[in-house]
């Protein structure tokens, strides 16, 4: 399997169905790629842990960021495209789906992410306790030099001990330069994934305000089409028998009327909505 970039985002062609099977194909590869950096997490620390295990599992990592930043993206765009009135509730229906798994899957592979760092810092801490580059090992040396003058045999034995002690190589202080750079790169991966749970909770905030006005818009209607029967139905009460069934055909038909009161007769007001 490659890691390499993803391009789909420029390639594929922006329509509804186009998008909506890139983020599903994304969101799945999200999951898959969790479940095998969580594997080799397992392997961090113990004898299975070699260069190319730690290598892997940063192009994992780092792939699956991108996949989640395009998935990101393609979920902007849907939210933007115009759609018939008659494909919206279905294809709301199929966003809200899509934004719900993603979330899921974000969440898993953020904490997936938040292991991964934890187990470079405790290899570089196993690094540097490894070296004699310490401070610590600064101070144990001064310490032997005010040792040699009280003590030269004392000394000796320490020196000796020392030298049988490995001395760290460049090669050793490149693969802890190495982790240290993988682990600025997972912090800087993990603040990724926080924006896009940024961004889906803005775009779920904005398609919440929509509903809602969407929803008032029809309360309104229906309260303004209650009280226009209401006064349609009153209107007719008034009418010579012949001409009630004419005012209940109106009825269903989105006409309001407001009556007036004038002395002993009725005065309607009809205004056609």
């Amino acid at each position: 399997m490659s890691y390499g970039r993803t391009d789909s985002y420029h390639s594929q062609p922006r329509d509804f169905s186009n998008l909506t099977q890139t983020c599903s194909v994304n969101i799945q590869k999200i999951t898959q790629n969790t479940g095998q950096i969580k594997n080799m997490l397992y392997q961090m620390g113990t004898r299975q842990e070699t260069p190319e295990l730690q290598d892997r599992l940063q192009q994992v990592q780092h792939y699956t960021n991108q996949l989640a930043k395009e998935t990101n993206r393609h979920l902007k765009d849907l939210g933007s495209l115009p759609l018939p009135p008659s494909e919206q509730r279905q294809q709301k229906i199929q966003k809200d789906r899509l934004m719900n798994d993603f979330s899921a899957a974000l969440n898993n592979f953020q904490a997936v992410q938040r292991q991964a760092a934890e187990k470079e810092r405790e290899s570089v801490a196993r690094a540097r306790a490894g070296s004699r580059l310490t401070q610590e090992d600064e101070g144990n040396v001064d310490e032997q030099l005010v040792t040699f003058e009280k003590d030269y045999d004392d000394w000796s034995q320490s020196q000796t001990q020392q030298l049988e002690e490995p001395e760290v190589t460049e090669e050793d202080l490149e693969v802890i330069k190495e982790r240290e750079t993988n682990i600025r790169q997972l912090e800087s991966d993990i603040m990724d994934v926080n924006q896009i749970f940024k961004d889906l909770a803005v775009m779920i905030h904005d398609q919440g305000e929509m509903i809602d006005s969407i929803e008032a818009n029809v309360e309104s209607a229906e309260v303004h089409v209650d009280r226009g029967t209401g006064q349609l139905q009153r209107a007719a009460y008034y009418q010579p028998c012949h001409k009630r069934t004419s005012w209940h055909s109106l009825v269903n038909t989105g006409v309001s009327v407001d009556e007036e009161k004038a002395g002993d007769h009725s005065v309607m007001l009809i205004e056609f909505e």
